[in-house]
């Protein structure tokens, strides 16, 4: 008697772990039904090959984290407590739970572009009413806890019907080869550069596909390092500028950019740059003005696209002009690009000097001497120009603390910051570059026209340091803030001393010296700088690591959510929690652009 009791529950066991594989298996399928919603956020496969793989690791993933749940929350129930009515209802309740979280997911996914973490759902949490928008966040759930107890005794009463057909081996080996091959092709396509398959990577919550690089490249062997042009798509379709311009040319007046690498705002000063600081009393001056970024790439994308630099890295734009170099191309402006060829170099994929004449000098005795040959080739260019230019002049001999062999600068004296002594000597060195770039600029303004719209500004800021790690990484004020003047014809001198930024540097151009009538948003991320932002925050960075300026604080953020804040002046890290608010608006700008 007692024998077959315990036959009796080994039978009623084995079972019910029949049954929870196939409520697995079912649960699987509703999870890749759910999981579609991600293909509207990242775009929908263009190629043949590319809805095979997502269908491969659409099964395979989903499947796989279904049967994960079923290890874990199911299968030691099913052994403790192998009552069927029970388990149905908690194998219901976990799943219909499991799929909500799923359902949320591809919402935070959507609007922020990342997955449920503790970041996001701080994040989210803040930003609840406006993420689910009606009372379907009620229904939802009720309807998918009914379909999941009617799913738990649909295949309760009919489990051993699905036993004699003998489908499960098939099922699971179907599923099987879909995990494996996904893993296997994703490690062929990161060996190949194939994006149509690549760039689903982050798609799926908690998918980490296999990849070849880091292999190959420790055995010495090479992937292929060009782009598969045949299969590159983008994820979403750019809508920049979201509405046509409406731009109205009138007295068109020539427009000068003189971008200087390494220009720090706390360092000008009439003993470094005689001219410059005459100059910005001489006209309007912010002092209150930040690059886009602590980099060249970033810095200058902001100053010519008006964008934040999480934009910059996207593949759309290896292919879209700035929409003023556009304008500027309709109103008949001639255009022109002077800078070193190691900067533009940078650029090289990308569309942000399309259309624009380019000027280029290396010197291999230094950047000092390439910028001497740029300002002495804008100066020729400029004398022979009849039609409205627009031209932008990039002098790069403070980012390298150089000046001309034999160049007789300034006196060495004491920093007025705490420095250690290896950083004193290159203190005293840029300042002395700074002396020199003063001179450059002196030659660039000295001859033009009273009318000529100028500005001068540097591209970033710079730390005296020569580790490029420690330089890229860092978005300190000394690093991001610099200085802006402007030359605006017929205006009197002036003081800003409210906050602006790079990214309004392409509104108040297109505003005011273009005539386009949009709205500023429409094309920019910025603000008139002739005017207050309406903003609290500056976004400093690319789309890995960023950092949020805000009225008394500077908040630092990683790719995958770990965060830092300090107080203004980077000197004091403060043991606050990340303000979601300004947050949340950073994220809907870096996607607001695209199409849903």
């Amino acid at each position: 008697m007692v024998e077959r009791k315990k036959q009796m529950t080994r039978d009623k066991v084995s079972r019910l772990v029949n049954w929870g594989h196939w409520f697995a298996f079912f649960n699987g399928l509703l999870a890749i039904i759910v999981g579609t919603r991600y293909l509207s956020s990242v775009g929908y496969p263009e190629t043949l090959i590319g809805w095979g793989y997502l269908a491969i690791s659409s099964i395979g993933h989903f499947s796989f984290l279904a049967f994960i749940v079923y290890v874990v929350f199911l299968f030691p129930a099913t052994l403790l407590l192998p009552y069927s009515k029970i388990l149905r209802g908690y194998a219901a309740l976990i799943a219909t739970l499991g799929l909500c979280i799923l359902l949320y997911d591809t919402v935070i996914f959507d609007d922020y572009g990342i997955h449920l973490s503790p970041f996001a759902f701080d994040l989210a949490w803040s930003d609840l009413n406006a993420l689910l928008g009606n009372t379907s966040y009620i229904a939802t759930p009720i309807g998918i806890i009914l379909i999941e107890l009617t799913a738990a005794n649909f295949l309760w009463k009919r489990i051993e019907k699905i036993e004699k057909k003998q489908l499960g081996n098939k099922v699971i080996a179907f599923i099987g080869i879909c995990f494996v091959s996904s893993h296997v092709i994703h490690i062929w396509a990161d060996a190949n550069d194939v994006t149509q398959i690549t760039r689903f990577d982050d798609t799926m919550p908690l998918s980490y596909p296999a990849t070849a690089r880091s292999f190959m490249e420790s055995h010495g062997i090479e992937g292929s390092t060009a782009p598969d042009k045949t299969y590159q798509t983008k994820s979403k379709q750019l809508n920049y500028p979201i509405a046509a311009l409406q731009c109205k040319a009138q007295k068109q007046q020539n427009i000068l950019i003189v971008s200087v690498d390494g220009l720090r705002a706390d360092m000008v000063n009439s003993a470094t740059m005689p001219f410059f600081s005459q100059y910005q009393l001489q006209n309007k001056q912010f002092t209150e003005h930040f690059s886009g970024g602590n980099q060249f790439n970033t810095g200058m994308f902001a100053l010519l696209y008006g964008l934040q630099g999480s934009y910059s890295d996207k593949k759309a734009f290896e292919h879209t002009a700035p929409v003023l170099t556009q304008v500027l191309s309709e109103q008949g402006y001639h255009q022109a690009v002077f800078m070193p060829q190691d900067n533009a170099d940078e650029l090289a994929n990308h569309a942000i000097f399309d259309g624009m004449d380019m000027h280029l000098s290396h010197s291999d005795i230094g950047s000092a001497q390439t910028d001497i040959k740029n300002t002495e080739l804008f100066i020729q260019w400029q004398a022979q120009q009849a039609s409205p230019w627009f031209s932008l002049v990039n002098l790069s001999a403070t980012k390298h603390y150089d000046t001309p062999i034999g160049f007789l600068g300034i006196e060495t004296v004491k920093p007025h910051l705490s420095l250690k002594p290896a950083e004193k000597v290159l203190y005293n060195q840029y300042r002395q570059s700074l002396f020199f770039i003063d001179q450059q600029i002196q030659q660039l303004l000295t001859n033009l026209d009273d009318q000529t719209l100028v500005i001068v500004t540097g591209t970033h800021g710079q730390i005296f340091s020569s580790n490029p790690r420690e330089v890229n990484q860092d978005l300190s004020p000394a690093n991001v803030k610099v200085p802006f003047v402007m030359h605006w014809p017929k205006t009197t001198s002036d003081t800003v001393n409210y906050r602006t930024s790079h990214y309004g540097v392409v509104p108040t151009i297109m505003g005011q010296a273009l005539h386009c009538n949009n709205p500023i948003t429409d094309y920019s991320s910025g603000y008139n700088l002739l005017q207050p932002s309406e903003k609290s925050w500056v976004y400093i960075g690319d789309s890995s690591t960023f950092a949020i300026y805000q009225q008394d604080e500077i908040t630092v953020l990683g790719r995958h959510g770990k965060y830092r804040i300090y107080d203004i002046d980077y000197k004091k890290r403060l043991k606050r929690k990340l303000s979601a608010p300004e947050l949340i608006q950073v994220m809907r700008e870096g996607r607001r652009l695209y199409n849903k």
